[in-house]
């Protein structure tokens, strides 16, 4: 692995993990009121494009990274589906 891999990595890692607070709060809580959804929609649908991108391209930190942020970003919006308000 060539230190530009390693850059891309660390880069996605620390976008990636900064939804954990959220979602462990919300979770936690079980309570959304303060969360966007139109943010959480529109970010979801960047990370589904970096990901298609990353396929095209063949760069595995673009995958791996935005992948596991789709992940994290698209259970934040089941989060906001369960708890919003009724």
């Amino acid at each position: 692995m060539n230190y530009i891999v390693i850059l891309g990595l660390l880069a996605g890692f620390c976008t990636t993990i900064a939804v954990i607070p959220q979602i462990r709060k919300s979770w936690k809580q079980k309570k959304v009121d303060n969360v966007s959804p139109l943010m959480f929609i529109i970010l979801i649908t960047g990370l589904s494009l970096w990901v298609l991108y990353g396929i095209i391209q063949n760069d595995f930190p673009v995958i791996l990274t935005n992948g596991v942020s789709l992940v994290l970003n698209s259970f934040m919006m089941y989060l906001m589906i369960k708890y919003g308000k009724k």
